[in-house]
């Protein structure tokens, strides 16, 4: 399945603004960062464990057991981001 991961904040200067990922069926939110980080590099840094970061699906905020639906909006974003 595909999924559209948005960035917000600090980590849309680090990863830019959006992202299309391909996904197993029944990924939640903790597995697709968990992969992200994966990748090393940039995604590593910004996504680390080490940071605290909130998340949203499909524009409502969920936590990271909520398991993710084909063609959904996944965005990730610092507890605090400014106006």
């Amino acid at each position: 399945m595909k999924v559209q991961v948005r960035y917000f904040a600090s980590l849309r200067e680090a990863l830019g603004a959006a992202e299309t990922v391909e996904l197993p069926e029944g990924t939640t939110l903790a597995a697709l960062r968990d992969a992200l980080v994966a990748r090393g590099g940039a995604h590593a840094q910004a996504l680390s464990r080490q940071r605290a970061l909130r998340c949203a699906l499909d524009q409502v905020m969920a936590e990271e057991a909520s398991v993710i639906a084909d063609g959904a909006e996944v965005a990730f974003f610092p507890p605090v981001t400014g106006g």
